[in-house]
């Protein structure tokens, strides 16, 4: 540490001293500064004490400065103007050149078409950024925005915490996966063959009840839950299974594995909307604010 740091010095005093000289009396500098007049007075004898050398002295009513006092002022001129400016100006932020890190909480599904497009990006536009991607879902995500673990979360979400702010990406609704080769299904998929058929569903309660369980109340045959939708596309592929997924994740599985189809639910299944969630303590982080300008740009391709 540097040995000034850790002096025995307020440097609110050197404020309080500069006013001080420029009005040439303590009633001026207390009515500037919005203080008492013995709390101004108490402050220049705080600082001769450290100095020790006087710096002022009377002169009829008011004070002019000593010779010692005189230095100060000059020294304290050519920088206290810049600490002001420094503490008050908005801080520069260049993506171009940025290196900071950004902690965003995505859900499996929000990774699998949110992630790869926001690296490309980044690598345009910003590329010495940073992401730190962290798994989240309806049920944590409140609690880690609360607790500043990540500066933003893409997911659906329920009831949020205060000072959280919230922005409606898309809502896509859901559709069926499947492989053509080895699952036959009517052109248009009736009730009766989509229960008939075996599921892979995802359960974040682990069990075997998903969301058209909750739904329709009606108990499909599920032969696999998952706690991911990451792999459904790769589960899928070769089987017999039938996957019930939010339709941007059927669309992105199908860009690994091309030869899987997409077939209409037989019932309506409203999509829950996915939003971008964020901390208000970063509302105004001109890095935090880049990154979510780039995912809202990001959703607003994908859901069209």
């Amino acid at each position: 540490m540097n040995t000034s740091y850790g002096r025995d010095l307020d440097l609110n005093l050197l404020r309080v001293f500069a006013v001080v000289a420029e009005s040439g009396s303590v009633t001026g500098a207390a009515a500037r500064l919005y203080l008492t007049q013995p709390a101004v007075s108490a402050a220049l004898r705080r600082l001769t004490a450290t100095v020790g050398a006087p710096l002022f002295a009377r002169q009829g009513r008011g004070l002019t400065l000593t010779s010692r006092g005189e230095r100060l002022l000059g020294r304290v001129r050519a920088h206290l103007g810049a600490l002001v400016d420094a503490a008050l100006a908005p801080a520069a932020f260049d993506a171009a050149s940025s290196d900071r890190t950004v902690r965003l909480g995505l859900s499996d599904a929000a990774e699998m078409w949110l992630l790869p497009a926001l690296l490309i990006e980044l690598q345009r536009v910003a590329p010495r950024m940073r992401v730190i991607s962290l798994p989240v879902q309806f049920r944590t995500v409140g609690a880690m925005l609360a607790a500043g673990q990540v500066d933003a979360a893409v997911t659906v979400a329920d009831e949020l915490p205060a000072g959280v702010r919230r922005q409606a990406l898309f809502s896509g609704g859901f559709t069926c996966l499947y492989d053509p080769r080895t699952l036959r299904l009517p052109r248009r998929l009736t009730e009766a063959a989509y229960f008939a058929a075996d599921h892979v569903i995802v359960s974040y309660n682990g069990d075997l009840r998903g969301v058209v369980e909750d739904v329709m109340q009606k108990q499909r045959k599920v032969r696999c839950s998952v706690a991911s939708f990451t792999h459904i596309g790769a589960l899928v592929s070769g089987s017999t299974l039938l996957a019930t997924v939010p339709a941007v994740v059927a669309r992105k599985s199908r860009q690994f594995h091309p030869h899987l189809r997409m077939i209409g639910l037989p019932f309506t299944l409203q999509g829950t909307a996915i939003e971008l969630l964020w901390p208000l303590a970063v509302d105004d982080d001109e890095a935090s604010a880049f990154v979510r300008g780039l995912i809202t740009k990001i959703a607003t391709k994908t859901a069209g």
